[in-house]
């Protein structure tokens, strides 16, 4: 009957298993720096690699994406040719919780903390904040090391990808280390958190840029329900992409800025990883994104 749950003793033989991601492992990691502890889940394609390494995407906020950035990745990477995605190797940081987004992540992923904003939507007191100068120190002196130990690498071929706080994070990365990645995905970035103090790392980062060019790639995605929000970040993220898109040939950034239609702040995620394997993965890594 329609609706009716089926008991187990209605198939001969009927088992139960749990579902695991093909070729991930899980590693719990404790930062020398300040003793955090994280979990790192990694995706890695079968086989040997290409001569040069496997690209490779950092992925932040790892317990809520990790999976589908890993799914949409598998299904696209088999014929390069025909949907622009190379195989490739996704790291996942997050923490040891199975909720999507663990407190920690206002300490991790912001710059200073806020004097503005001290409470969250649900009138709660915003946690700790301000500790993305060791969190950046840990992935680039930690975490990247050990990955490139177990794991074949292309370093001309890594990307950061980060949402909302996430966001932020790979903007501030940006600025404060742009030869760590060459392609940055900033989704929904929050960037009404610490104004005066991004604007400053973006002068600094354009004044060095200016002597040294750099060769990078962002990408700021953003869901076009997003616009009629208060913080207004839509815009800022539209206005930072035509700030460095006007001096891209001086200061070697390629900036793009992309609304999807009728997604919010968190639909627009499924479709911005998506677009975002595209972007860092295509096989022509010299073609206009």
């Amino acid at each position: 009957m329609v609706g009716k749950k089926i008991s187990e003793a209605t198939f001969a033989n009927f088992s139960r298993c749990k579902v695991e991601i093909p070729n991930a492992e899980q590693w719990v990691i404790t930062s020398r720096i300040e003793r955090r502890t994280y979990r790192i889940t990694i995706a890695h394609p079968i086989g040997e690699p290409p001569p040069g390494g496997y690209p490779v995407i950092y992925l932040l906020d790892g317990n809520s994406v990790f999976g589908t950035m890993v799914e949409a990745l598998r299904l696209q990477c088999r014929r390069p040719e025909y949907t622009g995605v190379m195989p490739a190797i996704v790291v996942g940081i997050g923490y040891e919780m199975d909720d999507p987004y663990a407190q920690e992540r206002f300490y991790d992923l912001t710059p200073l903390p806020s004097m503005e904003y001290r409470k969250r939507s649900d009138n709660e007191p915003i946690p700790e904040q301000g500790g993305a100068e060791v969190f950046l120190q840990f992935i680039e002196e930690e975490l990247k090391p050990q990955i490139e130990s177990e794991f074949l690498v292309d370093r001309t071929r890594q990307a950061l990808f980060g949402h909302s706080l996430g966001g932020l994070f790979t903007v501030y990365a940006l600025f404060r280390k742009p030869e760590s990645y060459q392609y940055y995905v900033a989704g929904s970035p929050s960037l009404h958190w610490n104004k005066e103090y991004m604007l400053e790392l973006e002068n600094d980062f354009i004044t060095r840029a200016r002597k040294i060019p750099v060769h990078i790639q962002v990408l700021f995605g953003v869901g076009e329900l997003e616009k009629s929000h208060e913080c207004g970040n839509c815009a800022r993220a539209r206005a930072l992409t035509e700030r460095l898109a006007a001096i891209s040939t001086d200061i070697g950034v390629k900036a793009k800025y992309q609304e999807f239609e009728h997604e919010g702040h968190v639909s627009v995620l499924p479709v911005l990883i998506s677009r975002a394997l595209r972007f860092a993965l295509h096989p022509d890594p010299t073609r206009d994104n």
